[in-house]
């Protein structure tokens, strides 16, 4: 397990690359679940991007990896930002991996991002919890069987508002009945 300071000093390295070149960006993933949810362990760190921003800026973003203490492989990060899949980066200092995702799995959600205070003092744009749980649902649909339990702590700490609009989006997206099937999961095995 990873000592929270080494998270701390690898989020800040990614966060100055985006800050340097304007690039849109919060947090998703097992860190947000757990802040969201239950804490578990996480081995990485999840950023959503901004897609067009990402692209329109590919050099400059190249040209800041390449000078970061980030290892990456250039054709890789020049693909996937292209298609708007995942690339990875390695803190060569911490041995930490960042998933990046240059897209939006629900489509708006860089502009709900909220501020969170993630380390002492330091707030960080992160994924909103409603997005956070319907990121995950999508995330069950494709197989994560992790997510399942991730969706069902973070539902229960939405209010009642939030819970309805997850319910009503996930009716738009036809996953209803799959939401409805993970919500009536037990957390522990029996």
């Amino acid at each position: 397990m990873f000592p929270v300071e080494a998270f701390e000093r690898t989020i800040a390295k990614f966060v100055v690359i985006a800050e340097a070149i304007e690039l849109p960006f919060h947090l998703t993933g097992g860190s947000i679940s757990s802040a969201y949810g239950e804490p578990r362990l996480t081995q990485d760190i999840d950023f959503v991007v901004s897609p067009d921003v990402a692209k329109r800026r590919i050099e400059d973003l190249i040209q800041q990896f390449a000078s970061s203490d980030f290892l990456f492989t250039e054709t890789v990060v020049r693909q996937a930002v292209e298609t708007g899949d995942l690339f990875q980066l390695l803190d060569k200092s911490e041995s930490l991996k960042l998933d990046i995702y240059p897209r939006e799995l629900i489509p708006g959600e860089l502009q709900r991002s909220v501020q969170m205070e993630l380390f002492e003092g330091v707030m960080l744009p992160v994924v909103c919890q409603t997005d956070a749980a319907l990121s995950k649902l999508i995330w069950i649909d494709k197989g994560s069987q992790r997510s399942r339990r991730d969706l069902r702590g973070i539902f229960r700490n939405c209010d009642s508002p939030q819970q309805s609009h997850i319910r009503q989006r996930a009716t738009q997206m036809n996953l209803l009945a799959l939401l409805e099937e993970v919500l009536s999961e037990p957390d522990e095995i029996r």
